[in-house]
């Protein structure tokens, strides 16, 4: 299907509305620095939740995640579990609100509160943050540059735009060109309103984004109406034993080699080593990115709470009632689909393929300016984060301490041109994006976690402990893909063991962090672990400190938040299949958890 005026006049009203909120909010977000990168922390939380769920609807992971359903189908729930996408739960239980205590403007001045200003082992550590957190969002930027550009080039081919463009561009660099349009569209919007105007657009892109995804559920459900899945058996359960044990053979035989090469055949140890990493993950706290950003954001520790537990309701089932329905068509109409590729099947290809083929016209340029927009939300978002990481941790601390609000604002300007045209760069060389995301994924975070558990829960952690994990593991990370083969989560303990010991040797080849220090910090942010030493000089000085007891009540919040998590997950996808009697299962099971967090969590925030 080709694009009608409708589905082009709902697009170009999008990107020009794109452009007015960059234009009338651009006074506002020239009030001071704090104003332009986080919004003079002023946002209500729920539309900073919003925007964060916004960021996390990208293209790219939603091509990937309709490809998962079709395959795997309910089991498919559980895959996700290796970002970990439950590190919201850890986040909205306890750490959003640890991070916000520190009112801190980025990750790399965070560190700041925890390891002291001076010094050669804090500046290490500062500057390994600053490095990482910029090579993780040029990274993302690139990701999103590469992923954009194949996405709108299946919907409008080159043909339709060439006579319009006063020069020639080869095939190979067509993505390129759509990327590089579109990436002009978020830069002026986020680069002229700043926060405020980022997530006011998050905000207009998820109503159409909510908009689209139920025209594609109630789509689904009637042409299931009139057709039958033809799926294996197992494929609507989503438990699982030993092995995966869905034969594809007489169905779509290609789906058992995707299962091969995926290597989840043996799903329940695949699932403890996801389970295994995604823990320690999630207590290691958000990467310096977006989503910290936004926390950073908020106008109190308690909202920054509340914000983080939005991001799960209001982004689930919106997000998987698109993807259960895209599988459903899919699966009715497999032939119809042109799925091939030199390799065999491609399951990526669903998604568009699914919208190209079964939405009418209106619903289709819906979709699109939803999905358009969800690469726009995740684009600003990022460039924001690269941009106060640039202006506070290196501009301010290093070369202009006293610069002025009029030159802060006009240097943000600059940065973020020069950001989006490294991003830019980065995307021209990256081969696919799959390539950028296995980078990001295996070699950068997979040395992020063991430093960032430590320095939350373990007094005698300093920042040359923290300084060498990250350095060991990142290393680490870089050479392993070359000395084993497989799936990268089943190298991951080794990896983790070799940032461990690179954190505790590190710690130990320095002293202790500054005791007044170590006192504000825990005073300040009050985590729970192993800071007995601490607790006691500070109770020593102020006897009415009360410290922080809410190890097991959090941990148990966790797991009723991880359960409910999975039921706003497959609740959607059940109604769409018209599974009446696990739906209401669900639905019981979600009622009677928020019940209980309400007097667990709910009534418990504190600021």
């Amino acid at each position: 299907m080709k694009l009608a005026l409708l589905d082009i006049a709902i697009i170009v009203a999008y990107l020009i509305t794109m452009i007015l909120i960059g234009w009338f909010l651009r006074k506002k977000a020239r009030l001071n620095q704090q104003h332009y990168l986080m919004g003079g922390k002023s946002l209500p939380w729920y539309m900073l939740g919003m925007s964060d769920a916004s960021d996390m609807f990208d293209i790219s992971g939603t091509m990937w995640m309709v490809a998962l359903c079709f395959v795997y189908g309910m089991k498919s729930i559980w895959i996700p579990w290796l970002w970990p996408v439950f590190n919201q739960v850890f986040l909205m239980m306890f750490q959003s609100k640890w991070l916000r205590r520190s009112n801190a403007t980025t990750g790399a001045e965070w560190l700041g509160t925890r390891f002291g200003v001076s010094g050669k082992s804090v500046k290490a550590a500062h500057n390994v943050t600053v490095v990482f957190a910029l090579l993780g969002c040029f990274g993302f930027l690139a990701y999103g540059f590469v992923g954009l550009g194949k996405f709108i080039e299946i919907f409008v081919p080159w043909s339709a735009v060439s006579d319009y463009v006063p020069f020639s561009i080869s095939a190979d660099f067509v993505p390129h060109f759509y990327g590089i349009v579109f990436t002009l569209f978020a830069m002026f919007y986020s680069i002229l309103g700043g926060m405020h105007s980022i997530v006011l657009g998050d905000f207009i892109k998820y109503l159409i984004m909510s908009v689209a995804c139920i025209c594609i559920g109630v789509i689904a459900m009637q042409h299931l109406q009139r057709g039958e899945l033809k799926v294996p058996e197992g494929w609507l359960n989503p438990f699982f034993n030993w092995n995966l044990d869905l034969d594809w053979s007489n169905i779509v035989p290609d789906a058992n080699k995707k299962i091969e090469q995926d290597g989840f055949g043996l799903f329940a140890v695949f699932f403890m080593m996801m389970l295994f990493k995604g823990v320690f993950a999630s207590l290691a706290g958000p990467a310096p990115n977006y989503d910290m950003q936004k926390i950073l954001s908020t106008k109190s520790p308690k909202e920054a709470s509340k914000m983080s537990g939005f991001v799960s309701i209001i982004l689930l089932p919106i997000r998987y009632t698109m993807i259960i329905g895209l599988t459903v068509l899919a699966l009715l109409h497999f032939q119809q689909l042109d799925l091939s590729s030199p390799n065999g099947t491609d399951f990526e290809k669903i998604l568009p393929g699914a919208i190209n083929n079964f939405l009418p016209i209106g619903v289709l340029g819906l979709v699109l300016t939803g999905l358009l927009g969800a690469f726009m939300g995740t684009f600003s978002g990022t460039l924001n984060a690269a941009q106060a990481y640039i202006m506070n941790d290196i501009y301010l601390k290093y070369i202009n301490p006293k610069a002025s609000s009029k030159q802060l604002i006009s240097l943000n300007y600059l940065v973020g041109l020069v950001v989006v045209a490294i991003g830019i760069i980065l995307g021209f060389y990256a081969k696919n994006v799959n390539t950028v995301l296995q980078w990001i994924v295996g070699a950068l975070y997979g040395g992020y976690i063991a430093a960032n558990m430590l320095k939350w829960y373990w007094w005698r952690f300093n920042a040359s402990g923290f300084f060498w994990g990250m350095m060991s593991g990142i290393a680490a990370a870089l050479v392993f893909p070359y000395l084993f083969d497989g799936l990268p989560l089943y190298n991951w303990p080794w990896l983790f063991l070799i940032s461990i010991a690179g954190s505790i040797i590190g710690t130990y080849s320095a002293p202790p962090t500054d005791q007044e220090t170590l006192e504000s910090f825990y005073k300040t942010v009050k985590p729970w672990g192993f800071w007995k030493p601490i607790q006691e000089a500070v109770m020593a000085k102020d006897p009415t400190f009360k410290a922080n007891n809410r190890f097991k009540l959090d941990m148990f919040n966790v797991v009723l938040g991880i359960i409910a998590q999975l039921c706003l997950t497959i609740v959607p996808m059940y109604f769409v299949l018209g599974m009446q009697q696990p739906l209401w299962i669900c639905l019981l099971v979600l009622g009677i958890i928020v019940l209980i967090l309400k007097r667990t969590w709910w009534n418990k925030l504190e600021d």
